[in-house]
């Protein structure tokens, strides 16, 4: 990290989108395991109805988020040469495509498909949203990718070396 932080060119006031963005597609994600395990165990219906607006979520948020990751990816240089940051967008690029297809399984009928392949597509996912966000976590942690270094230093009381 001599180079010092890589600034996301997908920002508002300094505050990188792509991360404000992803944590609630994720949440949403995670959360429809949740309801088709609870679908499984009552047979619920409301179960079925709310992994379909989970899955809507997920999906149709992370495209969102996913495309602020892109504008990052491909318009900086210094994340561009990263082998962590085309992982991160490969998986995350299945996973979107699974939840996706997750979501048009339960769209005419929110129960006809969770059992099997809906259970199996939200677990799946869950664990590919695991993947891209420990590689994410990479990013920022390891590379400082719009992670203002200076500023961050300062509010904590300690001088950049």
């Amino acid at each position: 990290m001599s180079q010092g932080p890589i600034i996301s060119r997908m920002s508002f006031r300094g505050h990188p989108l792509h991360p404000v963005l992803i944590h609630f597609p994720v949440a949403a994600l995670l959360m429809l395991v949740g309801t088709d395990f609870a679908y499984f165990l009552t047979g619920d219906f409301f179960w079925a109805r709310a992994g379909l607006w989970l899955a809507g979520v997920g999906a149709l948020g992370g495209w969102i988020s996913g495309l602020a990751g892109l504008v990052d990816l491909v318009t900086v240089a210094r994340i561009r040469r990263l082998i962590t940051a085309w992982s991160h967008a490969v998986i995350a690029v299945m996973l979107l495509s699974l939840a996706s297809f997750n979501w048009l399984l339960r769209l005419g009928d929110p129960a006809a498909n969770i059992l099997p392949w809906g259970a199996y597509l939200s677990v799946l996912t869950a664990a590919l949203v695991s993947a891209a966000g420990f590689l994410g976590g990479q990013l920022v942690y390891e590379y400082a990718v719009g992670v203002d270094v200076d500023e961050a230093a300062e509010k904590h009381g300690q001088a950049r070396a």
